[in-house]
């Protein structure tokens, strides 16, 4: 009762930090497939990325992950992605600082929609920030209703988020 929690993973970048650990929430495998050519384009970049699907996942994920980048969609009522739901939880209720911590998010909903519009995207964002961790970028809202594909938009918004990164130092 009233233990305080003592998970913590906070540090500093390096100006060679060069480690990017790509978070995917999805349910139809479109999150999946986009953030699998977000980490060769950002490969491509110079940074070691690697892809991990939140399934059975919790906040000791974060551990040695490098720079985040949270890459999900949307579902049902602007709610996480089912395989992430835990991992959501388990950060919610653990609230581990991520003071230090740099990340960045690709959000991907559907204007149709526009009252949950890239809702998942958006709470992992106000999770992250809640714990102290510091936005790179703009957040990628993507929406499935233009004529832009989502790995295109993503890829393009990659390139431009590393060279951020990059210069984080």
């Amino acid at each position: 009762m009233g233990q305080e929690n003592d998970l913590s993973f906070a540090r500093a970048m390096t100006p060679a930090e060069t480690k990017v650990t790509i978070l995917v929430g999805t349910m139809t495998g479109t999150a999946e497939m986009v953030a699998g050519e977000v980490r060769d384009a950002l490969a491509a970049e110079g940074l070691a990325a690697e892809t991990v699907a939140l399934d059975g996942k919790d906040a000791s994920t974060l551990e040695g992950a490098g720079a985040i980048l949270i890459c999900t969609s949307t579902y049902g009522q602007g709610d996480i992605p089912d395989n992430a739901k835990a991992f959501f939880g388990d950060l919610e209720s653990k609230k581990p600082s991520l003071a230090g911590r740099v990340y960045g998010v690709i959000a991907l909903g559907d204007m149709t929609y526009a009252e949950t519009f890239c809702a998942g995207g958006k709470r992992f964002d106000a999770l992250l920030a809640s714990l102290g961790a510091r936005r790179i970028g703009e957040r990628l809202d993507h929406d499935a209703s233009s004529d832009r594909l989502p790995e295109d938009a993503a890829v393009e918004w990659a390139r431009a988020w590393a060279a951020l990164l990059k210069a984080q130092g």
